[in-house]
Parts: C-alpha cells; sequence; structure tokens
C-alpha cells in the first residue's frame, strides 16, 4: 500500500513501493507505473517528457550493445504519485531495429509497449536488472523536484529476445527517499 506521511514543512510525502524482480502480470500491463500505483491505492499520473533520438549514455550503450554516443530512440515520461513528482523513466530502443516503428513515434504507444514490441517480432527472453543509489543530476533534481542532499536510486532493466538481442532498456530514476523496494525472492530456490 502507498504511504502518505507528513513532514517537518506540513508537506506530504509520498512513498511507493517498486517490486523487483518486476512481476509478469505487471510488466505485461498498459504501465508498469500506473498498474502498481494502483494496487497501492496511489493516484498515478504520467507525462510524457520526450520521443526522439539521442546518443546513448555509455551506461545504456553497454546494455544495448552498441558504441557510447550511437543514436538510440529515446521516450522519457515523468511518473507522479498523488501528484508529486517520484519517478524519471525511459525507455531506450536500438535505432537500427526500430526507427521508422510506432515505437519511435510521439505519445504513449497503445495498447502498450509490451505488445508493440511482440508485433514486432520480438519474443522475451530473459532480462537482467540493476540498482544503483547515487546523486541527482541537475535534470533529474529539478524534474523530481529534490531537496539539496536527496539521492536518486537508478534501476536499470534490459529485456532481451529468445536470439539473445537487446531489445529494450529502461532507465527508471526514482526519488530515494519517495520509495520502499521489495525484492522477492525465487519461490523453491532459496534456504533460511
Amino acid at each position: 500500500m502507498g504511504v502518505t506521511q507528513g513532514t517537518n514543512a506540513g508537506a506530504q510525502r509520498v512513498l511507493v513501493r517498486r517490486a523487483l524482480p518486476t512481476e509478469p502480470a505487471v510488466r505485461a500491463s498498459k504501465s508498469l507505473f500506473l498498474a502498481e500505483a494502483e494496487r497501492q491505492g496511489l493516484e498515478a499520473g504520467r507525462r510524457m517528457l520526450y520521443v526522439g533520438e539521442e546518443p546513448a549514455p555509455d551506461h545504456v550503450a553497454a546494455c544495448l550493445r552498441v558504441p557510447p554516443g550511437t543514436g538510440v530512440i529515446a521516450r522519457r515520461k515523468l511518473l507522479t504519485a498523488s501528484g508529486v513528482p517520484v519517478r524519471v523513466a525511459t525507455s531506450f530502443f536500438r535505432a537500427d531495429l526500430f526507427a521508422g516503428t510506432r515505437i519511435a513515434e510521439p505519445g504513449f504507444v497503445r495498447p502498450s509497449l509490451q505488445s508493440a514490441l511482440v508485433a514486432l517480432g520480438h519474443e522475451f527472453g530473459h532480462a537482467e536488472e540493476t540498482l544503483v543509489a547515487r546523486p541527482p543530476t541537475a535534470f533529474e533534481r529539478e524534474t523530481l523536484e529534490l531537496s539539496e542532499g536527496e539521492w536518486v536510486v537508478q534501476v536499470l532493466r534490459t529485456g532481451y529476445s529468445t536470439d539473445d538481442v537487446p531489445v529494450h532498456t529502461l532507465e527508471t530514476i526514482c526519488a530515494a527517499t519517495r520509495h520502499v523496494f521489495t525484492v522477492t525472492q525465487v519461490t523453491g530456490h532459496d534456504e533460511f
């Protein structure tokens, strides 16, 4: 359940839960964030900030297996919970695979990004996900309305096709003080 708590200044603080790994039913929904927030009783919002080609940052280039600086398609949006900015989520796609498709078009992909990838012939094989806590960039601090000294958690997830082709890298920048990360172990493969 999403939690809203008062702070010293009397403002509301939103706490969003983010499950890792992401449950398949949530990942396959219209929007990962909208599905998560709805399950937590939060009023979710999203706004597209940018869709277009941009140079791949080093960490994204490594995930997509392209040289750093290679043009990739970026789809960047701001996610809010109860009116509070909590995440900046950017989907990155190789331009050699997705230029000229609806993945590269402005606006949200309907009915979902997942269905568009499948319609383009990409069958999911596996994913790798990492978390890094770090200070925010100037853009992240301003967009997420972070106070001085607040950090972000970068969740980087790359989905690969059954042919081991990196199809989708999702970089989610989460306001650290507005998130709780729940990590679930694989059933039947752990010990006390």
